[in-house]
């Protein structure tokens, strides 16, 4: 992965402003520490910041074609790099480089737009077409590397992080409530809305088109999916008898995967926790490359949370080496934050974010760049537990227009003592994801916190706000599909794209000069799982069931058949005692009071009274992701709007972007 930014003048031909685009760059060294690159001409400027990890000797960016007709920045990797150079070449193009960036402005000679649909791999990208006079800018299916644009008077300006847009001296730091509301409802940043007024993430599967204007036409900019996360019809999918024929084809193409995802030019490593997932991703990586591999995991110093001895089993049985440990403690989550939060430029709940920060860190520290990684097989193929519980509870509703898992759901509730939203809350959501799903639920828990916690200014930003609405679901599709596969649908849109693959992923990786890869992400295994009958995802009570039948080729049984654990560090850890003194100051009345997101009364009141909650029940675990929460939130607001909330220094680079 790298860095890129870059500004267009929307009004015609006026060269950026100098030290603009310098600016923007160094604010993204992190991502592209080994070199630099600019593209200026009247109206446009481009940046790059390389990680170089394909093409070491001749990547350099920007990167144009034979007639200088397009000129590209690029973040990512295109993982068939090799044969479409092949397929160019053979067309009569002309290659002088080995870098996978180089294919882009030709295949834009070919294909223009139509180029997207035909790109493989994890990517940001931004081509400026010099004929057309036009940028366009585009991301991959998944949402795996981020691109970030924002429009300010006559300049349209965008990077891959935040930070980029701010030190441009162009952008003002100011709060989206809609945003932030996003993430008290999803614990996740799905976009485009972000937490930043004005500034927009591109949708995972789009691309941008920026068309300048002049004396008499306004400038058009045009959102445009070139590709839907899509499902067969209830009753079309893939009911295959022969489990042998679909393992062997799964087993093939998650082979492929993994072998493409070892292309470099540098050592590739992995991730491995000892879970099904990153386990068989190691096993293959090995098979492929040997046991060399250097393989990393993190211990936990909570017994119910360490998977250490899982991570040790797995290399024996794989046959590599011992991975290389990162011990992390909660007094680690607590020092660690607030760099968490510059680094994710958004308020993060999962303390477990800060243990990959680390691990990452570890990765970089042993010499290495790139390293892959598991995740994707959840998403696929109905990891996580709340498909069950949705497959119980929708037994209940077998007679039409009962919905007596309604009830159930809301006497369960009052039982518990919690705060609950009207009855037609849930039939609103499911009217916005097309029906019943899975993570209504789950999100639930989180969306609790709003109601204890909101202050007036985002209570009124509660009853308007329909962030599910803006998911952009295709409701016309989703209708018909199996509920399984929209549960599925939400999870990759909301929790893989929009935390998963940033605040987990990308963003703590890339804050080390870490690419992360992932082979379940690959375009022909998504494409093989989506048109799985959903019992081969969840087979009774059995979930990933093809993954696990695969895995039994490669893996212990232990591993093979492990129910799914998900990695989280302790979620309070903000409240141990003793308190850590940011904390107390960012949850202080005063602090409180000045960003107004938050009832003060009502967070003085349950940062005691949770303490008195039976640990693990539904009313405590609300209340301590709420609080987690607002302690992110408030984190957020000091490093980027207000740096006077606690006594936290601040990163130079936050620090420069934010003074500019």
């Amino acid at each position: 992965m790298c860095g890129i930014a870059g500004v267009i003048d929307l009004s015609g031909r006026r060269m950026v402003p100098e030290g603009i685009i310098q600016r923007m760059a160094r604010a993204l060294v992190h991502r592209g520490p080994d070199e630099e690159g600019f593209f200026n001409r009247p109206g446009v400027a481009l940046a790059s910041r390389r990680l170089s990890i394909v093409g070491l000797a001749d990547g350099q960016q920007p990167m144009t074609n034979e007639d200088q007709s397009a000129y590209v920045v690029f973040n990512g990797e295109l993982f068939d790099h090799i044969e479409k150079r092949a397929e160019l070449a053979a067309r009569g193009h002309r290659l002088h480089t080995h870098c996978d960036t180089e294919i882009i402005p030709h295949l834009w000679e070919d294909h223009q737009e139509g180029m997207f649909a035909r790109l493989r791999g994890q990517f940001a990208i931004a081509l400026y077409d010099v004929r057309r006079q036009q940028l366009t800018l585009g991301r991959d299916r998944f949402g795996i590397a981020p691109l970030y644009w924002t429009r300010q008077g006559d300049w349209l300006l965008f990077a891959s992080e935040i930070k980029g847009l701010l030190a441009s001296g162009m952008v003002t730091a100011k709060a989206d409530l809609h945003g932030l509301d996003q993430i008290f409802t999803f614990a996740a940043m799905p976009g485009p809305l972000t937490c930043f007024e004005d500034v927009r993430l591109l949708s995972p599967g789009h691309y941008l088109q920026i068309t300048p204007g002049g004396n008499s036409t306004a400038p058009v900019i045009e959102d445009h999916a070139y590709w839907e996360m899509d499902f067969p019809d209830r009753g079309d999918e893939n009911l295959e008898t022969d489990p042998r024929k679909l393992v062997d084809e799964f087993e093939q193409l998650l082979l492929n995967a993994v072998d493409k995802r070892l292309r470099a030019d540098v050592p590739v490593g992995a991730y491995l926790s000892g879970g099904l997932d990153s386990s068989m991703i190691v096993a293959m990586a090995c098979k492929l490359k040997g046991p060399a591999i250097n393989t990393y995991t993190i211990r936990v110093d909570d017994p119910a949370l360490d998977e250490l001895s899982a991570a040790n089993l797995s290399a024996k049985h794989i046959g590599t080496k011992p991975p290389i440990v990162q011990e992390f403690r909660a007094s680690d989550a607590l020092a660690t934050y607030p760099e968490l939060i510059q680094a994710a430029e958004a308020p993060v709940i999962d303390t477990s974010c800060a243990a990959l920060m680390q691990l990452a860190r570890r990765v970089h520290a042993n010499g290495q760049k790139v390293v892959l990684t598991g995740e994707g097989a959840d998403e696929w193929l109905a990891g996580y537990p709340w498909y069950k519980i949705a497959k119980i509870l929708g037994i209940l509703d077998v007679m039409p227009g009962m919905r007596l898992s309604d009830k159930v759901r809301r006497a369960f509730l009052r039982f518990s003592k919690v705060p609950q939203y009207p009855a037609a809350f849930r039939h609103s959501v499911e009217e916005c994801v097309g029906g019943p799903n899975a993570w209504i639920d789950s999100y639930g828990v989180l969306g609790l916190a709003k109601l204890r916690f909101y202050a007036e200014p985002m209570r009124a930003v509660l009853a308007h706000a329909r962030p599910w609405a803006g998911l952009g679901i295709n409701l016309e599709r989703a209708s018909r599909w199996h509920p399984l596969n929209r549960g599925l649908w939400v999870g990759a849109r909301v929790t893989l794209a929009g935390h998963l693959l940033q605040a987990k992923g990308d963003r703590v990786a890339m804050h080390s000069s870490v690419e992360v890869r992932y082979p379940f992400l690959d375009e022909d295994v998504f494409d093989f799982t989506a048109r799985l009958h959903p019992r081969w995802k969840l087979r009774g009570f059995r979930d990933k069931h093809l993954l696990r039948l695969v895995a039994e080729r490669w893996l212990p049984p232990s591993i093979a058949r492990r129910h799914k654990v998900i990695f989280r560090a302790p979620l309070d850890s903000f409240h141990i005692d003793p308190e850590p003194k940011y904390i107390g100051e960012l949850l202080s009345d005063d602090s409180l009071r000045r960003t107004g997101y938050f009832d003060v009364a009502a967070v003085r009141h349950w940062r005691k009274a949770y303490r008195q909650m039976r640990p693990g029940s539904l009313p405590r675990l609300s209340v301590e992701m709420g609080l987690a929460a607002i302690v992110a939130t408030q984190l957020w607001h000091h490093t980027f709007i207000d740096g006077s909330l606690a006594d936290i220094p601040m990163s130079s680079s936050i620090a420069t972007a934010v003074k500019v």
